[in-house]
Order: structure tokens, then sequence, then C-alpha cells
């Protein structure tokens, strides 16, 4: 079981293989509910395409990812640096990158397995199935993992 987070999480980065279908559901879960406290972005080890599915599916649960613009994790930094409190990855691909980019900044990497639903296989609505449950197991881990972040000042010790 996981433990709550014992600091404020000001910043956040979701990081894939592709930057294409996890990653961006992601960013786009975590502004939604947390993007006026939390910065949120996304990348990816390579750079993909923006997914249909992907844009679809979010927009079943009232969210706009199709302007998302896939990314690297080398474009983002070069763009705007890779200041971040937190990097969650979901492939191992993406973790790999990430705990190499902590030995140059400081931030935490969460790993969360996360399958590829690109590989699925089948009719239209069993693939875009397997796109909605990525999207809200994404969807309950962030909130409960980014909700635990939200503590307002008084909420300290000694208090």
């Amino acid at each position: 079981m996981e433990e709550a987070p014992s600091k404020r999480i000001h910043s956040v980065l979701f990081v894939c293989a592709m930057n294409s279908v996890r990653s961006p559901m992601a960013e786009a879960i975590a502004r939604h509910y947390f993007g006026r406290s939390i910065y949120v972005q996304s990348a990816g080890v390579r750079k993909g395409e923006t997914d249909g599915f992907m844009v679809s599916t979010m927009s079943e649960i009232g969210i706009d990812a199709s302007k998302h613009k896939p990314r690297t994790l080398e474009e983002l930094e070069e763009w705007e640096g890779l200041n971040f409190d937190l990097i969650i990855t979901l492939s191992p691909e993406a973790h790999h990158a990430a705990l190499e980019l902590t030995r140059t900044i400081a931030a935490d990497v969460e790993y969360w397995p996360t399958p590829d639903p690109t590989i699925t296989q089948g009719s239209r609505e069993h693939r875009l199935d397997a796109y909605r449950n990525i999207r809200d197991g994404l969807m309950y881990r962030i909130r409960l993992r980014l909700r635990g972040s939200q503590k307002s000042p008084n909420d300290g010790e000694g208090a």
C-alpha cells in the first residue's frame, strides 16, 4: 500500500515511450483536476503521433486532448527545462530514461506500469475499451496521488 506523500507537489511530468497515448492522457487528466495548483506536462522518450482513440476516449469524459502535440524529453528540456518535483513514468523505457535524468535533476520518480492500449486487436469498440481502461486507471491513480499533495498551509505539524 502506498503511503501518503509528505511534501506538496508543485509540478509533475508524465513520461511514456512516445507521448501519444498514456502520458498525454495522464497530463490531460491531471490538468483537468489539479491544473490550478500543480504545473503538469508530459513527454516521451521518442516522439509519436497524436492518437485518435486517445482523443476520442478523453472527449467521452469532457476533456479535449485534440490539441496535444507529442514531444520528447529532449524537446521539453530545450523549451522549458526539466524542473519537476515528481516524474511519473508509465512504461519501462520511460522509467529508465527518468532515472537517468535524476543524475542531473532533483526529482522524485515513480513508476506506474501502464499497458499500451495500441497493441490491442479486435473491433473498434474492443480497442476503445482498452483505451478507456487505461484512461480510467490513470484517472483513479492521479486523483489519489495528487489529491494527497493538496495540503493547506494550516495542515502542518504543530498547528
